[in-house]
């Protein structure tokens, strides 16, 4: 019976309808990678999606990183695009369309607050 079943639903995932997509060319595709954690790559699409970046050597082994990603609007009505570094200071990002922080929420503040409280009485989780 249960070979049955899943029979049945092979066949069925294989009849679903398929969205095919025309290919998308590459339009510009550069990279260097130094191997040492310096690196450059620029890539560019005929559909508008963009990426540039370069790396270099961090101060704790890592690739500090600084670059940015870009794509059309599925309206046609522009183009977002994404600057953004990573390095000792972790992952930031810039653009006008991410969203913006809220404040943070009274409930969220009172977790905090029971969290330094304990911490201070020495509970710890681990």
């Amino acid at each position: 019976m249960k070979l049955i079943v899943l029979a049945t639903f092979v066949c069925l995932a294989a009849a679903a309808p398929q969205i095919l997509q025309d290919p998308v060319a590459i339009t510009r595709d550069e990279r260097v990678d130094n191997g040492d954690g310096t690196f450059s790559y620029v890539f560019a699409a005929e559909n508008g999606i963009a990426a540039q970046a370069s790396g270099v050597q961090g101060s704790q082994g890592q690739s500090n990183i600084e670059g940015f990603y870009s794509y059309p609007l599925s309206d046609g009505s522009g183009v977002i695009e994404v600057r953004y570094v990573a390095d000792e200071n972790g992952f930031r990002a810039e653009s006008p369309f991410l969203p913006t922080p809220h404040p943070t929420p009274a409930h969220v503040i009172e977790l905090l607050r029971i969290a330094d409280e304990q911490r201070a009485a020495g509970i710890t989780f681990e």
